[in-house]
Protein backbone atom coordinates (compact mmCIF):
# COMPACT_ATOMS: atom_id res chain seq x y z
CA UNK A 1 0.00 0.00 0.00
CA UNK A 2 1.31 3.45 -0.61
CA UNK A 3 1.82 6.34 1.12
CA UNK A 4 -1.12 8.65 -0.17
CA UNK A 5 -3.48 10.44 1.63
CA UNK A 6 -7.21 8.64 2.31
CA UNK A 7 -9.88 11.35 2.61
CA UNK A 8 -12.66 10.35 5.37
CA UNK A 9 -15.82 11.93 5.60
CA UNK A 10 -17.31 13.06 8.75
CA UNK A 11 -20.14 10.36 9.23
CA UNK A 12 -23.06 12.07 11.57
CA UNK A 13 -26.03 9.47 12.48
CA UNK A 14 -28.35 9.34 9.91
CA UNK A 15 -26.39 10.84 7.42
CA UNK A 16 -27.95 8.14 4.65
CA UNK A 17 -31.62 9.47 5.82
CA UNK A 18 -31.34 12.08 3.38
CA UNK A 19 -29.14 11.01 0.78
CA UNK A 20 -29.47 9.33 -2.82
CA UNK A 21 -28.63 6.10 -2.90
CA UNK A 22 -26.58 4.90 -6.52
CA UNK A 23 -25.82 1.24 -7.18
CA UNK A 24 -23.10 -0.06 -9.33
CA UNK A 25 -21.89 -3.89 -9.76
CA UNK A 26 -19.09 -3.59 -10.67
CA UNK A 27 -18.14 -6.88 -12.38
CA UNK A 28 -20.36 -5.87 -15.11
CA UNK A 29 -20.47 -1.88 -15.00
CA UNK A 30 -16.91 -2.35 -15.62
CA UNK A 31 -16.96 -5.13 -18.20
CA UNK A 32 -14.82 -7.56 -17.02
CA UNK A 33 -15.36 -11.27 -17.79
CA UNK A 34 -17.52 -13.33 -15.69
CA UNK A 35 -15.17 -15.70 -14.96
CA UNK A 36 -11.98 -14.87 -12.85
CA UNK A 37 -9.22 -15.72 -15.41
CA UNK A 38 -6.43 -13.91 -13.17
CA UNK A 39 -5.45 -11.15 -15.04
CA UNK A 40 -5.25 -7.83 -13.71
CA UNK A 41 -6.53 -5.08 -15.53
CA UNK A 42 -7.72 -1.82 -13.94
CA UNK A 43 -11.10 -1.21 -14.60
CA UNK A 44 -12.70 0.18 -11.60
CA UNK A 45 -11.19 3.17 -12.15
CA UNK A 46 -13.97 3.87 -14.63
CA UNK A 47 -16.18 5.25 -12.26
CA UNK A 48 -14.02 7.91 -11.98
CA UNK A 49 -15.26 9.40 -14.77
CA UNK A 50 -18.84 9.02 -13.76
CA UNK A 51 -18.11 11.28 -10.83
CA UNK A 52 -20.03 14.46 -12.25
CA UNK A 53 -23.08 11.92 -13.54
CA UNK A 54 -23.33 11.34 -10.12
CA UNK A 55 -23.11 14.80 -8.92
CA UNK A 56 -26.12 15.84 -11.66
CA UNK A 57 -28.30 13.52 -9.70
CA UNK A 58 -27.27 14.71 -6.22
CA UNK A 59 -26.09 11.38 -5.17
CA UNK A 60 -25.20 10.74 -1.79
CA UNK A 61 -23.80 7.40 -1.57
CA UNK A 62 -22.73 4.89 -4.18
CA UNK A 63 -23.37 0.93 -2.95
CA UNK A 64 -20.69 -0.99 -4.54
CA UNK A 65 -21.65 -4.85 -4.96
CA UNK A 66 -18.67 -7.01 -4.60
CA UNK A 67 -15.64 -5.99 -5.30
CA UNK A 68 -13.56 -8.41 -3.62
CA UNK A 69 -11.95 -11.53 -5.60
CA UNK A 70 -13.94 -13.93 -6.18
CA UNK A 71 -14.59 -17.05 -8.50
CA UNK A 72 -17.45 -15.59 -10.70
CA UNK A 73 -20.39 -13.07 -9.96
CA UNK A 74 -18.37 -11.35 -6.66
CA UNK A 75 -20.89 -13.47 -4.32
CA UNK A 76 -18.28 -16.09 -3.96
CA UNK A 77 -15.43 -14.45 -2.26
CA UNK A 78 -11.66 -15.92 -2.18
CA UNK A 79 -10.38 -13.13 0.03
CA UNK A 80 -11.69 -10.38 2.10
CA UNK A 81 -8.59 -8.08 2.07
CA UNK A 82 -8.06 -8.24 -2.20
CA UNK A 83 -9.62 -6.27 -4.59
CA UNK A 84 -10.61 -8.22 -7.63
CA UNK A 85 -7.83 -9.28 -10.24
CA UNK A 86 -10.39 -8.30 -13.11
CA UNK A 87 -11.40 -4.37 -12.00
CA UNK A 88 -8.29 -3.74 -10.82
CA UNK A 89 -5.90 -3.17 -7.65
CA UNK A 90 -6.68 -2.08 -3.30
CA UNK A 91 -4.60 1.41 -4.83
CA UNK A 92 -6.88 1.68 -8.10
CA UNK A 93 -10.24 1.19 -5.67
CA UNK A 94 -8.83 3.21 -2.70
CA UNK A 95 -8.21 6.22 -5.72
CA UNK A 96 -11.76 5.58 -6.76
CA UNK A 97 -12.94 6.19 -2.84
CA UNK A 98 -11.05 9.15 -2.61
CA UNK A 99 -12.63 10.55 -5.76
CA UNK A 100 -15.78 9.73 -4.72
CA UNK A 101 -15.43 11.03 -1.26
CA UNK A 102 -13.92 14.40 -2.87
CA UNK A 103 -17.25 14.84 -4.18
CA UNK A 104 -18.82 14.40 -0.99
CA UNK A 105 -20.17 11.24 -2.00
CA UNK A 106 -20.03 8.33 0.09
CA UNK A 107 -18.99 4.80 -0.43
CA UNK A 108 -21.36 1.67 1.01
CA UNK A 109 -19.67 -1.72 0.22
CA UNK A 110 -21.46 -5.23 -0.20
CA UNK A 111 -20.56 -7.26 2.74
CA UNK A 112 -20.93 -11.06 1.77
CA UNK A 113 -20.18 -12.56 5.03
CA UNK A 114 -23.24 -15.84 5.04
CA UNK A 115 -21.01 -17.53 2.30
CA UNK A 116 -18.18 -17.09 0.01
CA UNK A 117 -16.94 -19.01 -2.83
CA UNK A 118 -15.58 -22.84 -3.57
CA UNK A 119 -11.97 -20.38 -4.44
CA UNK A 120 -11.81 -19.14 -0.75
CA UNK A 121 -8.27 -19.84 0.88
CA UNK A 122 -9.44 -21.25 4.12
CA UNK A 123 -11.93 -23.96 2.30
CA UNK A 124 -9.53 -24.19 -0.19
CA UNK A 125 -6.83 -25.45 2.75
CA UNK A 126 -9.77 -27.86 3.79
CA UNK A 127 -10.29 -29.66 0.52
CA UNK A 128 -6.39 -30.44 1.07
CA UNK A 129 -5.95 -31.17 4.86
CA UNK A 130 -9.83 -32.70 5.57
CA UNK A 131 -9.48 -32.96 9.31
CA UNK A 132 -5.74 -31.29 10.13
CA UNK A 133 -7.00 -28.20 8.43
CA UNK A 134 -6.86 -24.99 11.37
CA UNK A 135 -10.00 -23.84 9.05
CA UNK A 136 -12.38 -27.25 9.45
CA UNK A 137 -14.60 -25.79 12.28
CA UNK A 138 -15.11 -22.55 9.55
CA UNK A 139 -17.84 -24.08 7.65
CA UNK A 140 -20.66 -26.76 8.54
CA UNK A 141 -18.63 -29.88 7.34
CA UNK A 142 -19.36 -33.68 7.40
CA UNK A 143 -16.07 -35.58 6.44
CA UNK A 144 -18.04 -38.78 6.21
CA UNK A 145 -20.58 -37.39 3.45
CA UNK A 146 -19.97 -36.02 -0.20
CA UNK A 147 -20.50 -33.30 -1.99
CA UNK A 148 -21.62 -32.89 -5.39
CA UNK A 149 -18.30 -31.76 -6.25
CA UNK A 150 -16.82 -35.34 -5.47
CA UNK A 151 -14.49 -33.65 -2.73
CA UNK A 152 -15.13 -36.84 -0.38
CA UNK A 153 -16.53 -34.48 2.23
CA UNK A 154 -19.80 -32.73 2.60
CA UNK A 155 -20.87 -29.12 3.12
CA UNK A 156 -23.39 -26.67 3.36
CA UNK A 157 -24.10 -24.65 0.90
CA UNK A 158 -26.32 -21.20 0.05
CA UNK A 159 -30.22 -22.51 -0.30
CA UNK A 160 -28.43 -25.44 -2.21
CA UNK A 161 -25.73 -23.39 -4.32
CA UNK A 162 -22.87 -25.87 -3.78
CA UNK A 163 -20.58 -22.99 -5.10
CA UNK A 164 -21.45 -20.64 -2.24
CA UNK A 165 -19.80 -22.46 0.70
CA UNK A 166 -21.97 -21.40 4.19
CA UNK A 167 -19.50 -19.57 6.73
CA UNK A 168 -19.83 -20.69 10.37
CA UNK A 169 -20.66 -17.26 11.64
CA UNK A 170 -20.83 -19.04 15.57
CA UNK A 171 -17.37 -19.29 15.33
CA UNK A 172 -14.95 -16.74 16.68
CA UNK A 173 -12.60 -16.92 14.33
CA UNK A 174 -14.46 -16.33 11.73
CA UNK A 175 -16.27 -13.46 13.33
CA UNK A 176 -12.23 -11.88 14.05
CA UNK A 177 -11.70 -12.34 10.64
CA UNK A 178 -14.04 -11.03 9.35
CA UNK A 179 -13.95 -7.75 11.39
CA UNK A 180 -10.60 -7.59 10.51
CA UNK A 181 -11.24 -7.43 7.07
CA UNK A 182 -14.13 -4.54 7.81
CA UNK A 183 -11.45 -2.69 10.00
CA UNK A 184 -8.63 -2.58 7.04
CA UNK A 185 -11.91 -1.57 4.45
CA UNK A 186 -12.23 1.58 6.40
CA UNK A 187 -8.23 1.73 7.00
CA UNK A 188 -7.57 1.81 3.37
CA UNK A 189 -10.80 2.86 1.63
CA UNK A 190 -12.54 4.86 4.45
CA UNK A 191 -15.76 3.25 3.72
CA UNK A 192 -18.91 4.95 5.41
CA UNK A 193 -20.98 1.63 5.54
CA UNK A 194 -22.18 -2.10 4.60
CA UNK A 195 -25.21 -3.52 2.65
CA UNK A 196 -25.58 -7.01 4.34
CA UNK A 197 -26.21 -9.64 1.65
CA UNK A 198 -28.46 -12.01 2.26
CA UNK A 199 -29.09 -10.37 5.87
CA UNK A 200 -31.97 -12.73 6.72
CA UNK A 201 -30.13 -15.18 7.17
CA UNK A 202 -27.44 -14.21 8.63
CA UNK A 203 -26.58 -14.94 12.76
CA UNK A 204 -28.48 -11.88 14.70
CA UNK A 205 -25.18 -12.28 17.41
CA UNK A 206 -22.75 -11.93 14.88
CA UNK A 207 -25.00 -8.37 13.10
CA UNK A 208 -24.70 -7.13 17.16
CA UNK A 209 -20.87 -8.05 16.71
CA UNK A 210 -20.82 -6.14 13.75
CA UNK A 211 -22.77 -3.50 15.25
CA UNK A 212 -21.00 -2.63 18.12
CA UNK A 213 -17.32 -2.94 16.22
CA UNK A 214 -18.52 -0.32 13.69
CA UNK A 215 -20.09 2.09 15.41
CA UNK A 216 -17.34 1.89 18.51
CA UNK A 217 -15.61 3.07 15.84
CA UNK A 218 -17.54 5.43 13.94
CA UNK A 219 -21.25 5.81 15.12
CA UNK A 220 -22.13 7.63 11.72
CA UNK A 221 -21.03 4.20 9.99
CA UNK A 222 -24.49 2.97 8.37
CA UNK A 223 -25.63 -0.81 8.19
CA UNK A 224 -28.00 -1.42 5.73
CA UNK A 225 -29.67 -5.35 5.22
CA UNK A 226 -31.00 -7.01 2.51
CA UNK A 227 -34.11 -8.27 3.80
CA UNK A 228 -37.25 -9.65 1.18
CA UNK A 229 -39.99 -10.29 3.36
CA UNK A 230 -41.35 -10.87 7.07
CA UNK A 231 -41.16 -8.75 9.91
CA UNK A 232 -38.32 -5.89 9.24
CA UNK A 233 -37.53 -4.75 12.91
CA UNK A 234 -35.88 -8.32 13.79
CA UNK A 235 -32.82 -7.16 12.14
CA UNK A 236 -33.64 -3.82 11.71
CA UNK A 237 -32.94 -2.34 15.53
CA UNK A 238 -31.11 -0.54 18.06
CA UNK A 239 -28.81 -3.62 18.19
CA UNK A 240 -28.25 -4.74 14.39
CA UNK A 241 -28.95 -2.44 11.42
CA UNK A 242 -30.25 0.81 10.47
CA UNK A 243 -32.05 -0.24 7.48
CA UNK A 244 -33.00 -2.80 5.35
CA UNK A 245 -34.16 -3.08 1.58
CA UNK A 246 -37.39 -2.50 1.04
CA UNK A 247 -38.94 -5.48 -1.06
CA UNK A 248 -42.22 -5.47 -0.08
CA UNK A 249 -43.05 -1.30 -1.94
CA UNK A 250 -40.69 -2.23 -4.66
CA UNK A 251 -43.29 -4.81 -5.84
CA UNK A 252 -46.26 -2.67 -4.94
CA UNK A 253 -44.87 0.15 -7.16
CA UNK A 254 -44.09 -1.79 -10.56
CA UNK A 255 -47.86 -3.62 -10.27
CA UNK A 256 -49.71 -0.44 -8.87
CA UNK A 257 -48.80 1.05 -12.26
CA UNK A 258 -49.09 -1.78 -14.68
CA UNK A 259 -52.24 -2.66 -12.79
CA UNK A 260 -52.78 1.27 -12.79
CA UNK A 261 -54.20 0.10 -9.45
CA UNK A 262 -52.97 2.65 -6.88
CA UNK A 263 -54.74 0.98 -4.10
CA UNK A 264 -51.91 -1.29 -3.77
CA UNK A 265 -48.87 0.63 -3.09
CA UNK A 266 -50.82 3.21 -1.09
CA UNK A 267 -51.59 0.12 1.25
CA UNK A 268 -48.22 -0.92 1.76
CA UNK A 269 -47.03 2.59 2.19
CA UNK A 270 -50.07 3.09 5.01
CA UNK A 271 -49.26 -0.55 6.58
CA UNK A 272 -45.64 0.49 7.06
CA UNK A 273 -45.60 4.03 7.45
CA UNK A 274 -49.14 5.32 8.18
CA UNK A 275 -50.29 7.47 11.23
CA UNK A 276 -51.65 4.90 13.47
CA UNK A 277 -50.38 2.81 15.99
CA UNK A 278 -50.21 -0.58 14.43
CA UNK A 279 -48.26 0.51 11.47
CA UNK A 280 -45.01 -1.27 11.27
CA UNK A 281 -42.30 1.09 10.41
CA UNK A 282 -43.50 4.34 11.03
CA UNK A 283 -39.47 6.32 11.52
CA UNK A 284 -37.85 4.04 9.69
CA UNK A 285 -35.86 4.77 6.96
CA UNK A 286 -35.78 1.57 4.56
CA UNK A 287 -33.82 1.66 1.24
CA UNK A 288 -36.56 1.91 -1.85
CA UNK A 289 -35.62 1.24 -4.94
CA UNK A 290 -37.74 0.72 -8.18
CA UNK A 291 -34.80 -2.11 -9.99
CA UNK A 292 -31.55 -3.78 -8.85
CA UNK A 293 -28.86 -6.44 -9.90
CA UNK A 294 -31.57 -8.99 -8.94
CA UNK A 295 -34.91 -8.14 -10.91
CA UNK A 296 -35.72 -7.03 -14.40
CA UNK A 297 -35.00 -3.35 -14.64
CA UNK A 298 -38.17 -0.94 -14.44
CA UNK A 299 -38.16 0.26 -17.78
CA UNK A 300 -38.67 -2.84 -18.83
CA UNK A 301 -41.85 -3.97 -16.40
CA UNK A 302 -43.21 -1.11 -17.51
CA UNK A 303 -46.24 -2.07 -19.61
CA UNK A 304 -47.12 1.80 -20.34
CA UNK A 305 -43.19 3.23 -20.30
CA UNK A 306 -45.06 6.94 -20.03
CA UNK A 307 -46.03 6.22 -16.47
CA UNK A 308 -41.61 5.94 -15.15
CA UNK A 309 -41.55 9.32 -14.42
CA UNK A 310 -44.74 9.00 -12.00
CA UNK A 311 -43.25 5.64 -10.66
CA UNK A 312 -40.12 7.31 -9.82
CA UNK A 313 -41.88 10.30 -8.63
CA UNK A 314 -43.25 8.35 -6.04
CA UNK A 315 -40.56 6.64 -5.15
CA UNK A 316 -38.84 10.01 -4.48
CA UNK A 317 -41.92 11.05 -2.36
CA UNK A 318 -42.69 7.77 -0.19
CA UNK A 319 -40.78 7.55 2.95
CA UNK A 320 -37.39 5.79 2.84
CA UNK A 321 -33.91 5.82 1.15
CA UNK A 322 -34.02 6.28 -2.65
CA UNK A 323 -31.42 4.22 -4.64
CA UNK A 324 -30.61 4.36 -8.14
CA UNK A 325 -29.79 1.14 -9.97
CA UNK A 326 -26.87 2.13 -12.69
CA UNK A 327 -28.27 2.64 -16.11
CA UNK A 328 -31.92 2.81 -15.04
CA UNK A 329 -32.02 6.69 -14.68
CA UNK A 330 -32.00 6.98 -18.36
CA UNK A 331 -34.52 4.10 -18.95
CA UNK A 332 -32.09 0.83 -19.71
CA UNK A 333 -33.66 -2.18 -20.49
CA UNK A 334 -32.48 -5.68 -18.97
CA UNK A 335 -35.04 -9.01 -18.56
CA UNK A 336 -34.67 -11.16 -15.59
CA UNK A 337 -35.47 -14.04 -17.71
CA UNK A 338 -32.63 -13.82 -19.96
CA UNK A 339 -30.25 -14.40 -16.89
CA UNK A 340 -28.27 -12.03 -14.41
CA UNK A 341 -25.24 -11.08 -16.95
CA UNK A 342 -28.80 -8.91 -19.07
CA UNK A 343 -29.39 -7.09 -15.73
CA UNK A 344 -25.68 -6.54 -15.03
CA UNK A 345 -24.26 -4.38 -18.63
CA UNK A 346 -21.39 -2.60 -19.21
CA UNK A 347 -22.08 0.69 -20.46
CA UNK A 348 -19.51 2.73 -21.79
CA UNK A 349 -20.31 5.96 -21.00
CA UNK A 350 -23.38 7.39 -19.12
CA UNK A 351 -26.42 8.94 -20.88
CA UNK A 352 -28.23 12.08 -20.27
CA UNK A 353 -31.76 12.46 -21.21
CA UNK A 354 -35.11 14.00 -19.74
CA UNK A 355 -35.41 10.79 -17.05
CA UNK A 356 -31.84 11.20 -16.08
CA UNK A 357 -32.64 15.36 -15.62
CA UNK A 358 -35.88 14.69 -13.93
CA UNK A 359 -34.36 12.51 -11.96
CA UNK A 360 -32.32 14.70 -10.71
CA UNK A 361 -34.65 17.21 -10.03
CA UNK A 362 -36.25 14.66 -8.03
CA UNK A 363 -33.01 14.24 -5.97
CA UNK A 364 -32.62 17.99 -5.30
CA UNK A 365 -36.31 18.20 -4.05
CA UNK A 366 -35.72 15.72 -1.70
CA UNK A 367 -32.44 17.32 -0.31
CA UNK A 368 -34.23 20.29 0.07
CA UNK A 369 -37.58 19.05 1.94
CA UNK A 370 -37.73 17.87 5.59
CA UNK A 371 -40.83 16.72 4.77
CA UNK A 372 -39.80 14.31 2.24
CA UNK A 373 -36.89 13.10 4.58
CA UNK A 374 -38.02 12.75 7.57
CA UNK A 375 -41.82 14.23 7.56
CA UNK A 376 -44.92 11.75 8.74
CA UNK A 377 -47.23 9.66 5.96
CA UNK A 378 -50.35 10.21 4.58
CA UNK A 379 -52.60 8.77 2.13
CA UNK A 380 -54.46 11.84 1.02
CA UNK A 381 -56.33 10.72 -2.05
CA UNK A 382 -56.41 7.18 -3.47
CA UNK A 383 -57.35 6.18 -6.84
CA UNK A 384 -57.58 3.44 -9.49
CA UNK A 385 -54.86 6.07 -11.76
CA UNK A 386 -54.05 8.79 -9.73
CA UNK A 387 -52.47 9.00 -5.95
CA UNK A 388 -51.72 11.67 -3.88
CA UNK A 389 -50.19 11.94 -0.82
CA UNK A 390 -49.16 13.89 2.21
CA UNK A 391 -45.50 14.27 4.50
CA UNK A 392 -45.35 16.57 6.85
CA UNK A 393 -42.54 17.52 9.33
CA UNK A 394 -42.77 20.46 11.87
CA UNK A 395 -43.70 23.49 9.60
CA UNK A 396 -43.57 22.03 6.27
CA UNK A 397 -46.21 20.21 4.39
CA UNK A 398 -45.76 18.55 1.15
CA UNK A 399 -48.36 17.43 -1.40
CA UNK A 400 -47.28 15.11 -4.25
CA UNK A 401 -49.72 14.21 -6.55
CA UNK A 402 -49.35 11.37 -9.53
CA UNK A 403 -51.34 10.55 -12.47
CA UNK A 404 -50.73 7.18 -13.99
CA UNK A 405 -53.37 7.35 -16.98
CA UNK A 406 -52.80 9.07 -20.51
CA UNK A 407 -56.15 10.98 -19.62
CA UNK A 408 -55.58 14.79 -17.69
CA UNK A 409 -57.28 14.51 -14.33
CA UNK A 410 -57.98 17.00 -11.36
CA UNK A 411 -57.44 15.13 -7.95
CA UNK A 412 -59.03 16.41 -4.82
CA UNK A 413 -57.26 17.17 -1.83
CA UNK A 414 -57.64 18.43 1.60
CA UNK A 415 -56.27 22.28 1.32
CA UNK A 416 -57.53 25.66 0.20
CA UNK A 417 -54.16 28.07 -0.07
CA UNK A 418 -51.18 29.33 -1.37
CA UNK A 419 -48.75 26.44 -2.64
CA UNK A 420 -45.29 26.28 -4.32
CA UNK A 421 -44.48 23.32 -7.15
CA UNK A 422 -41.03 22.25 -6.36
CA UNK A 423 -40.27 21.36 -9.34
CA UNK A 424 -40.87 24.83 -11.45
CA UNK A 425 -40.79 27.36 -8.30
CA UNK A 426 -43.91 28.36 -9.42
CA UNK A 427 -46.34 29.84 -6.56
CA UNK A 428 -50.33 29.26 -7.00
CA UNK A 429 -53.20 29.07 -5.17
CA UNK A 430 -54.61 25.43 -4.54
CA UNK A 431 -58.35 25.27 -4.06
CA UNK A 432 -59.06 21.57 -3.50
CA UNK A 433 -57.91 20.25 -5.75
CA UNK A 434 -54.49 19.68 -8.13
CA UNK A 435 -54.83 19.52 -12.29
CA UNK A 436 -52.64 16.75 -13.66
CA UNK A 437 -52.00 16.24 -17.22
CA UNK A 438 -52.04 13.00 -18.56
CA UNK A 439 -49.34 11.22 -16.72
CA UNK A 440 -48.59 14.58 -15.17
CA UNK A 441 -46.95 15.19 -11.66
CA UNK A 442 -47.12 17.65 -9.33
CA UNK A 443 -45.02 18.03 -6.02
CA UNK A 444 -46.63 21.17 -3.83
CA UNK A 445 -45.22 22.49 -0.59
CA UNK A 446 -48.17 23.80 1.02
CA UNK A 447 -48.08 27.54 2.10
CA UNK A 448 -46.30 30.68 0.58
CA UNK A 449 -43.41 31.28 -1.52
CA UNK A 450 -39.96 30.56 0.70
CA UNK A 451 -36.43 31.77 0.38
CA UNK A 452 -34.53 30.02 -1.73
CA UNK A 453 -37.12 28.26 -3.49
CA UNK A 454 -36.25 27.02 -7.26
CA UNK A 455 -36.39 30.47 -9.13
CA UNK A 456 -39.17 29.55 -11.82
CA UNK A 457 -38.59 29.84 -15.17
CA UNK A 458 -38.78 33.07 -17.43
CA UNK A 459 -39.86 32.06 -21.20
CA UNK A 460 -39.47 34.31 -23.43
CA UNK A 461 -40.99 33.71 -27.15
CA UNK A 462 -39.91 36.00 -30.14
CA UNK A 463 -41.53 35.87 -33.16
CA UNK A 464 -40.35 37.15 -36.19
CA UNK A 465 -42.97 38.09 -38.73
CA UNK A 466 -42.30 39.63 -42.47
CA UNK A 467 -43.64 43.15 -42.61
CA UNK A 468 -46.05 42.59 -45.54
CA UNK A 469 -46.03 44.51 -49.49
CA UNK A 470 -48.07 47.20 -49.33
CA UNK A 471 -49.28 48.05 -52.67
CA UNK A 472 -51.49 51.28 -53.81
CA UNK A 473 -55.09 50.80 -53.95
CA UNK A 474 -57.31 53.48 -55.45
CA UNK A 475 -59.83 55.28 -53.02
CA UNK A 476 -62.80 53.50 -52.06
CA UNK A 477 -66.16 54.37 -53.94
CA UNK A 478 -67.83 55.98 -50.85
CA UNK A 479 -71.16 55.02 -50.09
CA UNK A 480 -73.46 55.64 -46.80
CA UNK A 481 -73.25 53.48 -43.92
CA UNK A 482 -76.11 52.38 -41.94
CA UNK A 483 -76.88 53.77 -38.05
CA UNK A 484 -74.85 51.72 -36.35
CA UNK A 485 -76.48 51.50 -32.80
CA UNK A 486 -74.06 50.30 -29.56
CA UNK A 487 -74.34 47.28 -27.90
CA UNK A 488 -75.86 46.80 -24.70
CA UNK A 489 -73.87 46.97 -21.86
CA UNK A 490 -74.08 43.75 -19.74
CA UNK A 491 -75.90 43.40 -16.40
CA UNK A 492 -73.72 43.14 -13.49
CA UNK A 493 -72.74 39.68 -12.78
CA UNK A 494 -73.23 38.87 -16.33
CA UNK A 495 -70.32 35.99 -17.42
CA UNK A 496 -69.69 36.97 -21.23
CA UNK A 497 -66.81 34.46 -23.11
CA UNK A 498 -64.98 35.55 -26.33
CA UNK A 499 -64.58 33.14 -28.76
CA UNK A 500 -60.85 32.66 -27.61
CA UNK A 501 -61.25 31.03 -24.75
CA UNK A 502 -61.04 27.47 -25.17
CA UNK A 503 -62.51 25.06 -23.38
CA UNK A 504 -60.40 21.77 -21.65
CA UNK A 505 -62.39 18.99 -21.23
CA UNK A 506 -61.26 16.87 -18.21
CA UNK A 507 -62.98 14.17 -15.92
CA UNK A 508 -64.03 14.46 -12.39
CA UNK A 509 -63.47 12.05 -9.77
CA UNK A 510 -66.95 10.63 -10.21
CA UNK A 511 -66.38 10.05 -14.27
CA UNK A 512 -68.91 13.37 -14.87
CA UNK A 513 -66.89 15.36 -17.84
CA UNK A 514 -66.74 19.21 -17.63
CA UNK A 515 -65.16 22.06 -19.11
CA UNK A 516 -62.26 24.45 -17.66
CA UNK A 517 -61.88 27.89 -19.15
CA UNK A 518 -58.40 29.51 -18.89
CA UNK A 519 -58.67 33.11 -17.02
CA UNK A 520 -56.35 34.97 -16.20
CA UNK A 521 -58.71 37.55 -14.44
CA UNK A 522 -58.18 36.35 -10.40
CA UNK A 523 -61.81 37.98 -9.92
CA UNK A 524 -63.60 36.02 -12.31
CA UNK A 525 -61.85 32.55 -11.42
CA UNK A 526 -62.88 33.08 -7.90
CA UNK A 527 -66.00 34.01 -9.32
CA UNK A 528 -66.33 31.00 -11.48
CA UNK A 529 -65.06 28.82 -8.39
CA UNK A 530 -68.20 30.10 -6.21
CA UNK A 531 -70.99 29.75 -8.69
CA UNK A 532 -69.64 25.79 -9.38
CA UNK A 533 -68.11 24.70 -6.45
CA UNK A 534 -64.49 23.54 -8.10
Amino acid sequence: MSDRQVIHLKNNPGWQNSAMFYQIYPIGFCGAPYENDGRPQSRIRKVIDWVEHLKKLNTGAVYFSPVFESDTHGYDTRDFRKIDTRLGSNEDFAEVCNALHEAGIRVVLDGVFNHVGRGFWAFQDVLKNRESSPYRDWFHINFGGNSNYNDGLWYEGWEGHYELVKLNLQNPAVVDHILECVGGWRDEFAIDGLRLDVAYLLDENFMRRLHQYTKGQDPGFFLLGEMIHGDYKRIMNPEMLDSVTNYECYKGLYSSFNDKNMFEIAHSLNRQFGSENWCLYRGEHLLCFADNHDVSRIHTLLRDKEQIKGLYALLYCMPGIPCLYYGSEWGADGDKHDGDPALRPCFQEPVENGLTEFIGELSRIKLQSKALSEGSYKNETILNKQIAIRRECGDETVLAAINADGSGFNINVDYHGPATDLMTGESRELNGCIELLPYGIKIYRLGPPKEGDKAPKAETVTVSVPAPEVKAEPAPETKPQPEVKPEPKPAPGTLTLTPTDIPLRYKSQDGTDYFSIPCDDPALEKFLRALTGK
